[in-house]
């Protein structure tokens, strides 16, 4: 019986944001598997007991990657975890945009800024400033060439707290085809959704946000499948992969461009596909056998 352990995150008297974790879990056990959810955090979890971990849900990291990438790599010495450390590390910081635009994946473009930089902001069209550590929106907000005084007490904030900035001109394909996350398991197409734009203008960027807008199932077209395996394809060394999930838009000339490639805690969004359950749990089975 394989001892698996899902990493999620501490969600302390609030109701968990993770609603596939039970779905998940019952369906490793059903398998056979002795399938536990525990916090990444927990100092009292021996992670080394385990067979597998699966980075399942810490959705926490990007405000603690200092503590986060470090845990992984500990794990990672101790027993196998999903996916790899190298891979987290890699990943957790979204400059690897620029590792994928030189290796020829169509991205959406991006320049970074970092403290200390000189300050250089699109004078024409609509902008994107976020963190290149960050998930659900945090620091993300866009903006016109109107708004060059807001942007920039928005970068003095980031930098102030040591991030870099990204900086990317508003896809307006968005707001026609939306974002959509093609979402792969065990080396497989597991399934595609869509969301619609995030991003509103007017919307502070420390304002909560909802992450994922008006959800729904997908059916990927070819030149979405050939952009993200382009993009999977390009992750340095090309490791085994469990999860992933390729996010992408339209660019100006109608072709999909990738937003981001999240390798590290992608959510599944099993609860619009439950069809998909037991893949994943044989694809967690799986890795956890060999």
């Amino acid at each position: 019986m394989p001892r698996i352990a899902l990493a999620t995150y501490d969600s302390g008297a609030e109701p968990h944001k993770d609603q596939d974790l039970p779905v998940l879990l019952r369906a490793l056990a059903d398998a056979g598997a002795e399938a536990v959810a525990r916090p990444w955090d927990d100092p009292e979890t021996e992670w080394g007991g385990y067979d597998l971990v699966v980075i399942r849900s810490t959705w926490d990291y990007s405000w603690r990657a200092d503590e986060f990438v470090p845990w992984v790599e500990r794990v990672g010495k101790a027993t196998r975890i999903a996916n790899p450390a190298e891979v987290v590390r890699w990943n957790t910081d979204k400059r690897y945009l620029g590792d994928l635009a030189a290796a020829g994946v169509p991205v959406v473009p991006t320049r970074y800024l970092a403290p200390g930089d000189p300050v250089e902001l699109p004078s024409d069209g609509d902008y994107v400033v976020k963190p290149t550590f960050g998930a659900g929106a945090r620091f993300a907000a866009r903006y016109t060439p109107d708004e060059h005084g807001t942007a920039v007490r928005h970068l003095a904030r980031m930098h102030e707290e040591g991030l870099t900035a990204m900086v990317q001109p508003y896809v307006s394909g968005i707001d026609v085809g939306g974002e959509r996350a093609l979402q792969y398991f065990g080396g497989r197409l597991l399934h595609a959704s869509r969301k619609r734009a995030v991003l509103t203008p007017g919307t502070a960027y420390d304002a909560d946000k909802v992450a994922h807008p008006d959800l729904e199932t997908w059916t990927p077209a070819p030149a979405e499948l050939a952009v993200a395996e382009r993009a999977l394809a390009a992750v340095p060394e090309a490791p085994e992969l469990l999860c992933a999930r390729v996010d992408l838009v339209d660019g100006e000339d109608g072709q999909p461009r990738v937003m981001e490639l999240e390798l590290v805690e992608p959510n599944l969004f099993l609860f619009l596909h439950p069809g998909s359950v037991a893949a994943v749990a044989e694809a967690i089975l799986t890795a956890a056998r060999r």
